[in-house]
């Protein structure tokens, strides 16, 4: 049974969920664009976090307001769904849940206020398609240039070209064709990003195959350097098996502890006859491997690597096409990895890193990061996941819209011109939702730093018309200008997904009209013991309407 229900309903709600929601897009509104300001924020450990990457911001924030942890959801919903616009997002539905306050006090229902917005997300959606171009993809320069726009807003965006070209590195090796014309880009599975202090950040590339924080397993008797090596990846522990649990083996006579030992031994040197017979250069198990077989692994001259993770075994079968295996008797000479040019180990600060690189057709890799601490390797790791999503966006939708707010502008000039011929009382809230778009250049000017209703007013002007939706702000300068010319681009994707999470939670917060909390308050202390709970029966219950717990 819930010990205290409170309760708040009406507008109340709706002015609470509209500030909370006000305050949280408020927070981030700083980080947008390239001349945005940085946060710094404790994390739950302790350590710090020096970003202005808007998820990364968010999911540090412990807020108790329920419409704020809904708004803090849309941001990493964004993240995941395309890596890009997470900032924007929040922004965008601050100010839809802004604009509908006017609405909300003038006793408008929220429900004529949704379908007036849903109505606005469909013809904005729309002149997406109509103002979108597509791109050939094979086109590197065209690539970069979109890449680089995309992560211009970021801390990273001073190093240039550096992290655009890791990341489409990346993303063009793990791409694979499915046919009538799909690509699968993993980012997730088959790229990863190892993050090692030290060096200069110039430093950093894509390896063409992979490296993991391991060495051979017997450094002194084991090559470090094999060039073309057969590799054989298993996913077995190559040592006598152990009982499930403790097993007793009562021996008469004292020679047969002696077969016992041999038996064990014979066992191992199988399962090495077994691997050897195919002769590989480098055997990799995620699993144990004993000293003896070890010492009959070093004997044949093979390297040996142990206790591997699964997912980095993973990639290095995708990279050298070998096939992991998991009983050394099923092994078939198509399961032998050849298609690496080169296995090293090298030492890079304190540790041993395993390099697999030189690839012939590695579907798979790894991007070495380098710089000087580990607070600026973090910023860049995440500035790279983004970048390499908007990568394998483009990959799966080669097509893009302009950036600089140029898109938003033209979506809300659109929508303002065929408000006009909506009638009705929903003819109010879809303008309102028109201007509500006008939120993210208003903002990329006030990060510049320029003067805020001239620019805008200039800008109104120049798409008033429907005509060159080209024009936005430099981010960088605050000047007006043509977003073909200076190749600031956005995908396509991105913007419409930032435009349906925004428009669709607005209407849902917009929704809500009853907060029901049943947390228990705690109690002051010296306060009076709460009367104990009395015992309902049978008749009662079926006489009261129960809350349930």
């Amino acid at each position: 049974m819930w010990d205290s229900l409170t309760r708040e309903s009406g507008s109340k709600v709706h002015h609470g969920n509209i500030q909370a929601s006000k305050a949280v897009a408020d927070i981030i509104r700083t980080t947008l664009g390239p001349r945005s300001m940085l946060k710094m924020l404790l994390d739950a450990a302790g350590g710090i976090v020096v970003t202005n990457d808007g998820n990364a911001i968010l999911r540090e924030l412990d807020v108790a307001h329920p419409a704020a942890k809904s708004m803090i959801e849309l941001s990493r919903t964004q993240d995941e769904e395309v890596g890009d616009g997470t900032t924007s997002v929040i922004v965008l539905a601050g100010e839809m849940l802004h604009v509908a306050e006017a609405f909300i006090d003038k006793k408008y229902h929220p429900t004529v206020i949704c379908r007036a917005y849903n109505k606005a997300l469909e013809d904005a959606l729309a002149v997406l398609d109509k103002i979108s171009m597509s791109i050939d993809v094979n086109d590197r320069s065209m690539m970069l240039g979109l890449v680089k726009s995309c992560i211009g807003t970021k801390f990273t965006s001073q190093f240039g070209d550096l992290i655009a070209d890791l990341a489409l590195d990346a993303t063009t090796t793990v791409g694979v064709d499915l046919g009538q014309g799909l690509r699968e880009v993993d980012i997730k599975k088959y790229i990863k990003v190892e993050k090692i202090p030290g060096g200069q950040l110039e430093d950093s590339k894509v390896l063409k195959g992979v490296m993991f924080n391991k060495d051979v397993v017997v450094p002194g008797k084991m090559k470090r350097k094999i060039v073309n090596p057969r590799i054989i990846l298993l996913d077995c522990p190559l040592e006598y098996k152990k009982g499930e649990n403790q097993t007793n083996a009562e021996l008469v006579r004292e020679e047969d502890w002696a077969v016992l030992l041999k038996m064990e031994e014979e066992y191992i040197e199988n399962l090495c006859a077994q691997i050897l017979k195919f002769k590989p250069d480098l055997v990799i198990t995620e699993k144990g491997l004993s000293d003896l077989a070890c010492h009959y692994f070093s004997k044949a001259g093979v390297s040996a690597i142990r206790r591997l993770r699964k997912t980095d075994n993973n990639r290095i079968a995708k990279a050298c096409g070998a096939v992991i295996v998991n009983r050394p008797d099923e092994l078939q000479e198509s399961d032998v990895g050849t298609g690496a040019g080169l296995f090293e180990v090298k030492k890079i600060g304190d540790e041993f890193f395993a390099y697999i690189v030189d690839c012939k057709d590695p579907k798979a890799c790894t991007v070495l990061l380098r710089g000087a601490s580990k607070d600026l390797l973090n910023e860049v790791e995440r500035n790279l996941q983004d970048a390499m999503s908007v990568a394998r966006n483009i990959l799966k939708h080669p097509k893009l819209v302009p950036g600089g707010g140029a898109t938003e502008l033209t979506v809300s000039a659109t929508l303002k011109h065929k408000s006009s011929s909506i009638e009705g009382i929903e003819k109010w809230p879809y303008e309102a939702a028109a201007v509500a778009f006008e939120a993210i250049p208003r903002t990329l000017a006030q990060n510049c730093g320029v003067n805020v209703i001239r620019t805008m007013t200039a800008l109104q002007g120049k798409h008033a018309n429907g005509e060159n939706a080209w024009t936005g702000i430099d981010g960088n300068s605050g000047e007006i200008a043509d977003m073909k010319e200076l190749k600031i681009w956005d995908a396509y994707n991105v913007k419409a997904q930032t435009f349906k999470t925004a428009i669709e939670a607005a209407c849902m917060l917009l929704r809500i009209d009853d907060i029901v909390s049943g947390i228990k308050k705690r109690q002051a202390p010296g306060a009076s013991q709460p009367s104990k709970p009395t015992i309902e029966t049978e008749g009662d219950a079926d006489n009261e309407q129960m809350i349930p717990e």
